[in-house]
């Protein structure tokens, strides 16, 4: 075996785990938006229902790509994984609850035909949608610019240190982004001679206006209010501006109806901005601000080559089942919502009654 073969691993599977969350924030980006546009497009409960019809046959599906995550850092970085649980675990109680849930708001909304009933699942859907989606910009903020994390991992703050500008503004730009990832992704599913269409290409302009002014905030906070980014070297801003070019881009495609391009572009932010939150990140997995000396790398936080070499194998065979059943997934409910999907109870919400 090379000397390096176990540097070499660990650094494959960081970038595995980051290549993870990137898949995650795309797919459940887009579910988490749509949630957040319910109250302020769906006028009725036809409009509500036709809504929710759009990402009902995904939601549960994109939840994997997270269980993949977190499962692939506790079992290839359990130092990482203990110190960024200690660091952050009100934030990550509070998506787990969310999660859950967003989940039982899915699937609970619809037993009782009681006005009451659906508003109290309708708020509760709203909130467990909007909590990941701000609080995953903000632990990704407080990834990257570091935690007061000493000897052995051992994290030295509190829950005040994981809270700032930075972080907060980390928060309000995946929110926005994922709002507008939902409403480019109901241009794709709902009738485009629908009023809903219209509603969600105008909702569109508008979070597409908000997001530009928040991620590049966030990224102009990061880069000279924090001097993030600068062992990028010659590419310090390969990734940040093709993120910048791609919100251009959405607008340019939203102004030409253009709507898989204006998808295509909203998920190809989300993926630049994932990506440089992990390459600003290497060869460190959680920097300390308590020193260099501190920080927690790839290597001192890697499990043993024997545990990477084994869930090497794993990800070998199992993860492009997962990919075939998601993109079969995809295939089989490619057919956007039509008027009479709106007003069934049931499957029919989902357009189970195939294309």
């Amino acid at each position: 075996m090379s000397a390096d073969l176990p540097g070499t691993l660990a650094s494959v599977w960081f970038f595995l785990i980051g290549l993870t969350f990137t898949i995650y924030f795309f797919l459940d980006g887009f579910t988490f938006g749509e949630g957040l546009l319910q109250p302020f497009l769906a006028k009725n409960e036809a409009q509500r229902r036709a809504m929710i019809g759009t990402v009902g046959p995904f939601w549960a599906a994109n939840e994997v790509w997270i269980i993949l995550g977190a499962g692939a850092i506790f079992a290839a970085f359990p130092l990482w994984y203990g110190t960024l649980l200690t660091a952050l675990y009100p934030m990550f109680a509070l998506i787990l609850l969310a999660l859950i849930g967003r989940g039982v708001a899915f699937e609970y909304r619809a037993e009782m035909d009681n006005p009451r009933w659906r508003i109290f699942w309708d708020v509760t859907a709203f909130v467990c949608n909007a909590l990941p989606a701000f609080l995953w910009g903000m632990i990704m903020a407080n990834m990257v610019r570091g935690l007061p994390i000493g000897a052995g991992g051992r994290y030295g703050g509190g829950v005040s240190e994981t809270i700032d500008l930075f972080s907060v503004m980390g928060g309000l730009a995946t929110l926005s982004l994922f709002v507008l990832h939902g409403a480019t992704f109901l241009l794709l599913r709902l009738d485009p001679a629908g009023d809903l269409h219209r509603k969600a290409r105008r909702a569109a302009l508008t979070f597409g206006a908000f997001a530009t002014v928040l991620v590049l905030g966030f990224v102009l906070l990061g880069f000279v209010g924090r001097e993030l980014f600068n062992a990028f070297g010659l590419s310090e801003w390969l990734f940040p501006a093709l993120a910048a070019l791609n919100l251009g881009l959405i607008w340019l495609a939203l102004t030409l109806r253009r709507d898989a391009l204006a998808f295509a572009a909203t998920g190809l932010t989300i993926v630049f901005s994932t990506a440089t939150i992990f390459v600003s990140l290497f060869p460190n997995v959680m920097p300390s601000t308590l020193g260099a000396a501190y920080d927690l790398t790839v290597v001192n936080a890697a499990s043993e080559p024997y545990t990477l070499r084994l869930l090497s194998w794993a990800c070998g065979i199992f993860l492009p089942l997962i990919i075939a059943y998601q993109g079969w997934n995809f295939w089989v409910f490619r057919r956007r919502m039509q008027g009479r999907d709106h007003a069934e109870d049931g499957q029919m919400v989902y357009g189970q009654d195939g294309p």
